[in-house]
């Protein structure tokens, strides 16, 4: 008899272990297809902002720093500026994950091409490269007398002489202060920044979803009664 009972609870073990394994190891595991879909995905950038940027920038530092307070991933963005001697410009955004202060072509995200066309004109374009490749901006003009700042509008002026013709690269100490000052404005923008666990953003006024309720029940601040055949009727007082 003892020998039956040791025999089916050791059946019964084996049975156990061997279904938990399957369901363990599942292609189609919840876990797994979690990892599967998020695994080599890329935070999107707001490129228009990203060409405002440049615009609006007052040198390479003002560049980096606006151009990572719009990037919403971890990462920060290194730039590099390089001047040619025909007045044209190359600004490239780039990951150094090595952190050589080098651009290389596997850690590009953009290059910026500025060209001055005539004097007090000129044009610029963004294009996305690795895993932001299919994007390309229009040629977006500048002319004297447009609001930009200081980085465009002194290749504007007569006598321009390149500023960066050594290139300007982003420093490791300054990939550190990028990302102290990025963490302050996250910090200061949360409704930008932070989500709640339904996905809604924090600093958003919520829906307000219809009622459901019958418009014909029972509210509450409403008169005291019972209701029989559509009207009210008060209950009866009792007297002692």
């Amino acid at each position: 008899m003892i020998s039956k009972v040791k025999l089916l609870a050791a059946t019964l073990a084996i049975t156990f272990v061997s279904a938990g394994a399957g369901v363990g190891c599942r292609p189609s595991d919840e876990g797994n297809e979690r990892w599967a879909t998020t695994e080599n995905t890329n935070v999107k950038i707001d490129w228009d902002k990203v060409n405002e940027a440049y615009k609006l920038a007052e040198g390479p530092e003002d560049l980096e720093k606006r151009i990572n307070e719009i990037y919403e991933g971890d990462e920060v963005i290194s730039v590099a500026v390089h001047d040619a001697e025909d007045s044209s410009q190359t600004v490239t955004g780039f990951f150094d994950k090595n952190t050589n202060g080098t651009v290389e072509d596997n850690e590009k995200i953009f290059t910026i091409k500025r060209v001055i066309s005539a004097e007090g004109s000129g044009q610029y374009q963004t294009t996305g490269y690795g895993a932001y490749a299919g994007y390309h901006s229009p040629f977006l003009g500048i002319a004297t007398g447009m609001l930009m700042g200081s980085m465009l509008s002194h290749a504007l002026m007569p006598g321009y002489v390149p500023m960066y013709r050594q290139p300007y690269v982003t420093t490791g100490v300054r990939v550190g202060e990028l990302h102290g000052t990025r963490s302050s404005y996250r910090a200061a923008n949360p409704s930008r920044f932070q989500k709640s666990q339904s996905g809604r953003t924090y600093g958003k006024p919520s829906v307000t979803r219809p009622s459901s309720r019958p418009s014909g029940g029972f509210r509450g601040g409403g008169r005291f009664g019972l209701a029989r055949a559509g009207r009210t009727v008060r209950p009866e007082r009792l007297t002692a």
